[in-house]
């Protein structure tokens, strides 16, 4: 049988664990008309922590609905993307302005040119707005039972902020117009954040948030237990206790756990059942896994002084002494802090009580021992992360 667990990123799980309260917040803004707070809205949290997944999640509801939906990414030309999918057949229109922005024009044969406020494309067609392009889609729908959706994906500090100001401007005039739509961003918290710090975004202060954390143990067993039995296998009461306990309530970490415990039982011939085998080696396949997909290309961005940190932190059992990380890097503790504030801000670890922090991730810290084991035998973490050090520091000494 085929494994009912989904842990591709972004992809819709067929039990979408813990955040029905959230889903029923914002279905009740949808039935409630323009104006209802959650319709402008914040998912943020964690990587990982399923994000895009709660995005998917809000757009079906709307779509039961028969409203339209754009689902983009806050990447550069994520406007005239927006622009071009709302146009559907009319998209041979593509001269816009915007409130505020300069972009390029994904399209053959157009010519630009920017000024203050505008982009005009010459193609010998009206000039067309994010405003109007959201307003005249809105136009040819019956306003009363429907409406448009726009999700934007993985805002933060790298997102284009021309056109994240242009964008936000125009969703601010359709709401003051009353129009039927709906707004969710998604992104890591503090990103999120220094988006609306922007002076021209004040008014997304005012949005809703869901903050998503990780599921109740409670919430994960009982996905378990419905997924696996409604899907023709049983496991029992040390089965699923050892799955939910592998999680730590880390969404992603459900589907995976459940997907490598099920094609584990699935090979060893346990075509109605998952034993305790089967799930202890599934979720050991699991946690290596996890490590490829989400905590490598999480640390791989990181500059090499604040990678060195995150390893001499994995060095410890639990919390980190911040004083002492600085010393395992042969650094002031002032140096050190400015690392350990930017790993903070960007949601890689956490304070844990004066003078200490933790992994925000979870299996993080196994994660960077396996890493430091797999690429230099000979060195331990601490090592490894002097290493690093000394790399980084090389270019200042020349």
């Amino acid at each position: 049988m085929r494994s009912p667990f989904k842990p591709t990123a972004g992809r819709q799980p067929p039990v979408l664990v813990g955040r029905d309260r959230d889903i029923e917040n914002f279905r009740m803004a949808i039935a409630e008309g323009p104006g209802a707070p959650e319709r402008l809205l914040f998912v943020t949290g964690a990587r990982g922590i399923g994000k895009t997944v709660m995005l998917n999640a809000l757009s079906h509801v709307v779509e039961e609905q028969g409203w339209i939906t754009v689902n983009e990414t806050a990447s550069s030309g994520f406007v005239s993307r927006i622009v071009q999918a709302l146009q559907g057949e009319r998209a041979k229109q593509i001269s816009y302005t915007l409130p505020s922005a300069s972009l390029e024009v994904p399209f053959a044969g157009a010519q630009a040119t920017v000024g203050f406020g505008q982009v005009q494309v010459s193609t010998g067609l009206e000039p067309l707005d994010i405003r109007h392009a959201i307003g005249g889609r809105l136009d040819r729908l019956d306003e009363n039972k429907q409406g448009v959706l726009i999700t934007l994906d993985e805002l933060g500090v790298e997102s284009p902020m021309e056109e994240v100001r242009a964008f936000a401007t125009a969703i601010q005039h359709l709401i003051r117009e009353e129009r039927n739509i709906a707004v969710v961003f998604a992104g890591i918290p503090s990103m999120v954040d220094d988006v609306v710090n922007d002076k021209v975004l004040t008014f997304l202060r005012r949005a809703e948030r869901f903050h998503l954390r990780n599921v109740r143990n409670e919430d994960v067993w009982s996905a378990f237990e419905h997924t696996i039995s409604e899907n023709g296998k049983r496991a029992d009461y040390g089965v699923l206790n050892a799955l939910t306990l592998a999680t730590h309530g880390y969404p992603f970490m459900i589907q995976l756990v459940g997907h490598q415990a099920w094609r584990i039982s699935e090979s060893a011939g346990h075509d109605d059942e998952i034993t305790l085998d089967d799930a202890q080696q599934g979720i050991e396949k699991a946690r290596d896994r996890i490590g490829e997909l989400v905590n490598g290309p999480a640390v791989d961005g990181l500059p090499p002084m604040a990678r060195a940190y995150l390893m001499l932190m994995a060095v410890d059992d639990g919390p980190s002494n911040t004083t002492e990380i600085a010393h395992r890097m042969h650094k002031t503790p002032q140096y050190a802090s400015v690392y350990r504030a930017r790993l903070i801000h960007e949601d890689y670890i956490k304070p844990a009580g004066r003078g200490y922090v933790e992994f925000t991730m979870p299996f993080m810290r196994e994660y960077l021992r396996q890493y430091a084991a797999f690429n230099q035998l000979e060195q331990n973490l601490e090592d490894m992360a002097l290493s690093i050090i000394e790399s980084a520091e090389e270019p200042d000494r020349r």
